[in-house]
């Protein structure tokens, strides 16, 4: 294609929102996405995209708006639920976290003792965590040096107690992110941090100086110790996994300031308004929803890999995993039927270089045909100029070898131009053959700033919405997640009771039997 075409790289590229997006090395043609462009249109992605931004009810089995884009709406135009504007809300919240991070930042805000806040702990679990998490991380060099953040999400103990045993009970602030104040994991940590501080402080009234919650419970987080003037709110249409943009991103704005955190809210608004209002052959998320759809529906293909080169945005694949499986790993259409054709696939990735020597073996040569979107910054946050230059070599030169491959012809050419017999090309050639055309989509952005990011974040949201719509799916609910905790919960009284009922299969019954021996 590209030698029929030498236009196709322009034609087959788009640049908005800081972000520079070329899908050209797919298995596409105009037709190809003249068509799907079409079933976009076929399956009203522009109508249900118009009833997300005005606040209509779009996640049916829980009756609630979704409106994570209110959150970062800088232009700051009424946006309804139930006929009530939800920005005076919003810009609240928003201006007490700030107050309260730049206060902490400032070292006003101090521990109980006097001493200034050094390490930031945030527990939560899921959207709770792995959003908070990846933005941290990706912006550690906007972090001051004397600020740490930590993040506890695991039930298992090692996780909570490995942070403590790293940190000072008189410098440390913990924020606890749950919404209802009773998800199990969360609660679990944060009254092991709670029973750690009082092991150390002994006075109850140091909690509120120690501990802020991102909550509605205010009675539960007052049961707690922390007091209704250290809790931030965040509504029911703020779905976990698209909440590091409310007060779930409290960490966010401690760690890069309430100036960079406007930022992150800026840039993910520049893609809001860019999906709201492009043309759909224009439009990143749509292009990259549907180029899914193509492989995901067409081409059978049921895993898609994240592979940024960039080590400070290694956790964005553990990120988006839970942002599109939890999205749209779902059986059941929005009308309650059983789908007869596949929706959400696998996401997973790790960073570039590393995934180089860990499993791209696997896309080049394996038998799986893998798509895979290549993430890089143009310019580096570190200054290592030897390094740079290497590693966006490699970036590109990976997306060329998955599309060009190596083909038998220029195998065997390079193994008699390096002397070797007939018999030896004949045995290793076979080894050496690449099959090529494995599509990729590279994007490139001039620098990883917040305001980058938050672009990026919010092209990856809304992608994610455009398959859902098109696989006619809801998703904004979770519920294979609220089966699981009910489970846990028969099986934890199981494991605790003097009398254990039979109530499981075989294998669970005689598990819970095992496990008891030693708990």
């Amino acid at each position: 294609m590209f030698a029929e075409d030498p236009k196709r790289f322009q034609r087959f590229s788009i640049e908005d929102c800081g972000l520079f997006l070329d899908y050209s090395k797919n298995r596409v043609t105009d037709e190809t996405m003249a068509l799907l462009m079409n079933l976009a249109r076929a399956r009203d992605v522009e109508g249900w995209r118009a009833r997300m931004f005005n606040g209509e009810k779009i996640n049916t089995t829980e009756d609630r708006a979704v409106l994570h884009v209110a959150l970062r709406n800088r232009a700051n135009t009424p946006i309804e639920v139930d006929g009530q504007d939800v920005m005076p809300d919003v810009n609240r919240v928003l201006e007490r976290m700030g107050s309260f991070a730049e206060s902490v930042r400032s070292g006003h805000w101090t521990g109980t003792t006097g001493k200034r806040i050094k390490d930031i702990v945030n527990i939560g679990i899921g959207g709770s965590d792995l959003g908070p998490k990846m933005v941290c991380k990706a912006m550690q060099a906007h972090i001051p040096a004397h600020l740490r953040l930590h993040f506890v999400s695991n039930v298992d103990g090692a996780h909570i107690a490995q942070v403590l045993n790293g940190v000072d009970w008189e410098t440390t602030l913990f924020i606890v992110c749950s919404k209802t104040f009773t998800t199990q994991e969360t609660m679990l940590n944060a009254h092991a941090a709670r029973k750690w501080f009082m092991d150390h402080c002994g006075d109850e009234a140091g909690i509120p100086k120690h501990f802020v919650a991102t909550t509605t419970n205010v009675k539960k987080a007052a049961e707690f110790g922390i007091p209704a003037e250290n809790l931030f709110e965040f509504w029911d249409w703020v779905g976990g996994r698209y909440s590091l943009w409310s007060a779930v991103g409290l960490s966010i704005m401690l760690a890069i300031g309430s100036g960079g955190f406007a930022q992150l809210l800026s840039g993910a608004h520049e893609m809001d308004k860019h999906f709201r209002t492009e043309p759909l052959e224009r439009n990143m998320p749509v292009i990259l929803g549907m180029l899914g759809i193509w492989y995901n529906n067409f081409y059978g293909v049921h895993t898609h890999a994240i592979l940024p080169y960039s080590q400070e945005l290694r956790l964005f694949p553990d990120y988006l995993q839970q942002g599109d499986m939890e999205s749209n790993g779902k059986s059941a259409d929005r009308n309650g039927r059983a789908v007869d054709y596949d929706t959400g696939p696998v996401i997973w990735g790790k960073a570039g270089t590393d995934c180089q020597h860990s499993f791209l073996e696997l896309l080049h040569q394996g038998t799986q045909f893998i798509p895979a979107d290549f993430i890089a910054s143009a310019r580096p946050s570190y200054p290592e100029p030897a390094q740079h230059p290497v590693l966006m070599a490699n970036y590109i030169a990976q997306t060329e070898a998955l599309m060009t491959g190596r083909q038998e012809s220029e195998v065997r050419a390079e193994l008699k131009a390096k002397g070797l017999a007939e018999d030896a090309v004949d045995a290793l050639t076979p080894h050496k053959i690449h099959p090529g055309n494995r599509p990729t989509n590279t994007i490139l952005f001039d620098r990883l700033t917040p305001k980058t990011l938050g672009a990026l974040v919010a092209l990856y949201e809304h992608k994610i919405f455009v398959q859902g719509i098109c696989w006619n799916l809801n998703s904004y609910d979770q519920w294979g997640v609220e089966l699981g905790k009910t489970l846990a919960g028969a099986v934890l009284k199981d494991l605790q009771s003097d009398t254990p009922g039979e109530a499981h299969d075989a294998s669970t019954n005689g598990l819970i039997a095992r496990l008891r021996k030693t708990l």
